[in-house]
């Protein structure tokens, strides 16, 4: 490097750091609604990696202990299938109890494994989303099997719950071709592989219609709830999420993500925290529109997508 030279470059010119800036577009969502609140159940069980499932290698759950290496990792195993065995009820009830809907992000070998994943949510009105074939970030992930894996999954998981899915979301990183081949599909509205705003946003998409990015967070997580990340009992949870929701209330116009995992907020001890955070929400009204992610992505497409 010559001297006085900087290192790197710069980022590339279409990479917005500046968004909508002082000014972000009157969202109007319906009913007058301050805030629109998007809960995303992630189903991963039987998605993970595991050599016991013919992959690679095994995943290295933060809660299950140290990887195992070369042989089946029946810990990791069933700590995930206790997301499938025992929470997807307790997080479907805690639901029903307050009337709200949600979206499951959902992995399709976790589907085509127990199928009952989807089918149920899908019968009591919540969304079933795209989360991937596998449990597994799309970075570097070729082209040729990127194809096949959504294509995989959005056939899975419409059989399963009776109708195709229209969102995705990757685990991690996509790939630089993900949202490519999302629009040419042609059957996506949008796509949550985002993290940097509390807005929507719409980019050229397929046919002439936007294709709607809806970001996620991941502070508002029960990911938290690993070792070492912040959360410990339910309440830590709740009260996180509840000070984030009481400020987007009080600034109003905006979108919220809850993250929940079966496996992790379903746990007896922790499923108290989604509880209260319901509990909470519920006592704003009409102030809150409480929506599945699809309609959350069909209402930014209606009001700024087709003028």
């Amino acid at each position: 490097m010559a001297e006085g030279a900087l290192p790197g470059g710069m980022p590339p010119a279409d990479r917005d750091l500046a968004g909508y800036g002082r000014k972000p577009p009157d969202a109007a969502w319906p009913g007058g609604a301050r805030v629109a609140v998007s809960f995303v159940v992630n189903v991963e069980e039987g998605a993970e990696l595991s050599i016991g499932s013919g992959d690679e290698r095994n995943e290295s759950g933060p809660e299950t202990g140290q990887l195992v290496q070369g042989a089946p990792d029946p810990c990791m195993e069933t700590h995930f299938a206790y997301g499938s065995r025992v929470a997807i009820w307790r997080v479907l009830d805690a639901f029903d109890a307050h009337g709200m809907k949600a979206t499951f992000n959902s992995c399709g070998r976790a589907v085509a494994m127990t199928p009952v994943l989807a089918s149920d949510p899908a019968a009591r009105g919540h969304e079933v989303s795209a989360h991937g074939w596998r449990w597994e970030m799309h970075a570097n992930m070729d082209e040729v099997t990127e194809r096949a894996v959504i294509a995989k999954t959005v056939a899975v998981l419409g059989e399963a719950a009776g109708s195709r899915p229209v969102g995705w979301h990757t685990k991690s990183a996509p790939s630089a071709n993900t949202r490519r081949l999302l629009l040419e599909d042609g059957g996506f509205l949008y796509d949550s592989d985002a993290y940097d705003d509390d807005l929507p946003r719409l980019v050229p998409g397929a046919g002439g219609r936007p294709h709607v990015i809806l970001p996620y967070a991941f502070d508002t997580n029960d990911m938290r709830f690993r070792p070492g990340q912040g959360f410990v009992f339910a309440e830590d949870f709740s009260r996180y999420c509840i000070a984030a929701f009481d400020r987007l209330m009080q600034e109003g116009g905006r979108m919220m993500s809850i993250g929940l995992h079966l496996r992790t907020i379903g746990r007896p001890a922790r499923i108290g925290g989604l509880e209260q955070i319901l509990e909470h929400i519920a006592k704003a009204g009409d102030a809150v529109w409480v929506a599945r992610r699809r309609d959350i992505a069909q209402h930014w497409l209606d009001r700024f997508g087709r003028r």
